[in-house]
């Protein structure tokens, strides 16, 4: 965890992004370091904790950390929490919390509050379009005998 707030201290410094650090662990060994990239880089998806998933999985050739443990200097946001449980990472330690960041002006909540609502009612308008077409690629998948699950 200390690595991770060191992460999270060296990217806010240098400018790199906002204050957050995340680090995976392997068998007892760090396996990858994210930060917060996400204004350095102009990508809004780079987070300290999907860097960190990125760099793993690259590293480990895989998709899958069901080995792993993420240490984070803050609660994943909504994409974070949704990336860890795509990676299959099955523990999560975490310093500051979800209010913590939102008194110094980062705010998920909306997002979380977003997320269970249908998706006719949600503020980004999303609007069906194309079904028929677009589940032509689902019935192929389905009776793909050569998919790889994930």
């Amino acid at each position: 965890m200390r690595e991770a707030i060191k992460l999270a201290d060296d990217g806010m410094r240098s400018g790199r992004g906002g204050p957050f650090g995340c680090v995976i662990v392997r068998k007892g060994e760090i396996i990858s370091r994210g930060n917060n990239r996400v204004t350095s880089t102009n990508d809004p998806t780079a987070h300290a904790e999907v860097t960190a998933i990125r760099e793993a999985c690259t590293a480990l050739k895989t998709f899958q950390l069901d080995d792993c443990a993420l240490y984070t200097s803050c609660e994943p946001c909504p994409m974070c929490l949704s990336a860890i449980y795509w990676a299959r990472i099955p523990q999560v330690f975490y310093g500051n919390t979800r209010g913590d960041a939102a008194a110094i002006g980062f705010d998920d909540d909306f997002i979380y509050q977003q997320i269970p609502l249908a998706p006719d009612q949600r503020t980004v308008a999303m609007k069906p379009f194309l079904r028929d077409e677009s589940l032509v690629s689902f019935q192929e998948w389905a009776k793909k005998s050569d998919k790889m699950r994930y």
